[in-house]
């Protein structure tokens, strides 16, 4: 099956004439440069994920608007499904950690919510967040150990630790198989 890839950049320049809003303008709001703006547009650059977020947040839309997968009325959304194929995934850096980004680009810095995949020995280290950053991570498996600050603790399948994440913390797989769960991460 082939899979079709969408066309980010006439879906940006559609979304930025029907705002009327000039390529100056919008690099002006999203931080994005005119120059880079105007070859995305035509094709000739692939935006990241940051950059496309940036647009998307200085246009007050939603990712799935750009790539077709939402329905807009009256340019809101309505229900908004993000098909697995489109839904960003994060992976650490020795790739023993995987984030899939479930919440919406238009709530980062805000509320996000993750399922994580850790190998065995895996873990997700994290420098502070913002001041009064919390997480709660929910393990859908076992062997998890949480660190926040100086406090440590393990916790099994189907239990939620809350910790404070404006400090140095991690979430560790001490056990011998994939660990799975969902981590929320409210920023204040």
């Amino acid at each position: 099956m082939q899979q079709h890839t969408p066309e980010i950049g006439p879906a940006i320049k559609r979304e930025r004439k029907a705002r009327k809003l000039t390529l100056e303008q919008l690099g002006t709001l999203s931080g994005v440069s005119k120059s880079m703006l105007s070859q995305i547009e035509r094709g000739e650059a692939n935006p990241t994920f940051a950059v496309l977020w940036s647009l998307t947040q200085a246009m007050e839309i939603e990712l799935s608007d750009l790539i077709g997968n939402g329905t807009s009325v009256a340019g809101r959304e309505e229900i908004e499904v993000t098909s697995v194929m489109h839904t960003p995934v994060i992976r650490s850096a020795d790739g023993s950690c995987r984030l899939k980004i479930l919440s919406s680009p238009r709530l980062a810095g805000q509320t996000e919510w993750y399922e994580l995949e850790m190998d065995p020995g895996g873990a997700l280290v994290s420098q502070p967040h913002s001041i009064g950053a919390f997480e709660h991570f929910t393990a859908f498996t076992d062997g998890f150990e949480i660190s926040s600050g100086g406090s440590k603790t393990q916790i099994r399948s189907g239990e939620t630790a809350r910790y404070r994440s404006d400090v140095p913390h991690a979430i560790r797989n001490g056990g011998t198989d994939i660990g799975k769960g969902l981590l929320v991460v409210l920023h204040r």
